[in-house]
């Protein structure tokens, strides 16, 4: 079973109004960089001693991990390899925000053995930018992907949102230009939620924005997965197009039902069916490891029925699907049902979606798990 790392950077210059993350701006905590990173560093200690298994993937997320810049990013990454180990190969990935990357940066990042990059583009629309209050400017994200090439980087990450109050079929085209221009060989790109307690949240519930409509959701998924599809990208997770070679091995070990230890704020774990999560706030989190204690503030263990439905869940939202025999004799009429809607498929002892079932397959798995 694969095994990752991941890695939670609370920290963020200033919040976009859709993000209901475990991030605090400069003036939501008292917690410096550098107390993070002391603190990061005896979680991985204490973790690495708990689990005895070797990193396969790492992946730095957020909140804004390039804030840390290539010197703060290298620094974990040398923590990891010293700790878990790192396999041969490994796949190791830090997201960043455009704004706070440079040639500099990711040259920084590639020499410390970084091997991926996923940056946050949301869109290439300066009204939808502002509605998300995002910082970057329009080309900047493009400009980004283009530096992280040339540093060396083979596999880069593009990040796009669609549903946005305000956007329009035309704004997402336009984004897709930029991506496709950019030369990516991985796109993710994730409709709108919005989350209670977001600023966004409260603006539509004053009415200062309408709420995204799902037949809006609809057609602008359909016209990205055209479009990248058309220019060589493959879907292999509903939401997720790589080229040939480029798809996020560390996502796949948690679409598979895989094996990762999250360290920092408010990171999730899941380790031989023990699920925990960490305390949110940076300053416990430091008081909890200043004092060698990991910093776990709940867990339960997955029973077999759980887990089962956890991969039924996850694995048909991938392009490969699951084993037939997972699904069970009560739920088979469903499949076949789904199957004779051209919704599912079967082939070669797999059950799994077909392109035109992507946008259906939430309710198809909440049809197959009542069966079940």
């Amino acid at each position: 079973m694969s095994f990752g790392v991941y890695i939670h950077v609370p920290f963020c210059a200033t919040r976009c109004g859709y993000c209901d993350f475990n991030t605090y701006t400069p003036s939501e905590t008292e917690s410096s960089y550098a107390a993070y990173l002391d603190s990061l560093e005896r979680e991985l200690e204490l973790a690495a001693e708990k689990v005895g298994l070797t990193a396969e993937t790492v992946f730095v997320g957020g909140g804004t991990p390039s804030l840390l810049g290539a010197d703060g990013l290298g620094r974990i990454l040398g923590k990891i390899r010293g700790t878990f180990g790192l396999a041969k190969d490994a796949e190791v990935t830090t997201e960043s925000n455009p704004e706070s990357t440079s040639p500099e940066y990711f040259a920084g990042l590639k020499e410390a053995g970084f091997t991926r990059v996923s940056l946050g583009m949301q869109s290439a629309s300066t009204p939808v930018l502002k509605v998300l209050d995002r910082q970057h400017t329009p080309g900047r994200a493009v400009a980004a992907a283009k530096e992280a090439k040339q540093a060396g980087f083979e596999h880069v990450n593009l990040d796009l949102i669609y549903g946005t109050p305000t956007e329009t079929d035309d704004d997402v085209r336009k984004s897709l230009d930029a991506v496709l221009s950019a030369d990516v060989d991985h796109v993710s790109a994730y409709s709108l939620i919005v989350e209670d307690g977001t600023a966004m949240a409260r603006k539509i519930r004053s009415g200062q924005l309408s709420a995204p409509e799902e037949d809006v959701y609809a057609d602008r998924y359909e016209i990205i997965a055209d479009r990248l599809e058309e220019a060589g990208f493959d879907w292999y997770e509903v939401s997720n197009w790589a080229k040939p070679g480029g798809q996020c091995q560390h996502n796949l070990i948690y679409w598979r039902g895989g094996n990762w230890w999250g360290a920092g704020p408010g990171a999730h774990g899941y380790v031989n069916r023990f699920r925990y999560f960490n305390v949110k706030r940076p300053e416990r989190y430091n008081q909890m490891l200043a004092e060698g204690t990991l910093p776990i503030d709940g867990s339960e263990t997955i029973t077999d029925e759980e887990s089962h439905f956890e991969q039924i869940m996850l694995g048909l939202r991938l392009k490969e699907g699951i084993p037939g025999e997972w699904v069970g004799e009560k739920a088979q009429g469903v499949v076949d049902k789904h199957v004779r809607g051209g919704v599912l498929a079967e082939e070669g002892g797999r059950i799994f979606a077909t392109d035109a079932g992507r946008l259906l397959i939430d309710g198809v798995i909440t049809d197959i798990l009542a069966a079940e």
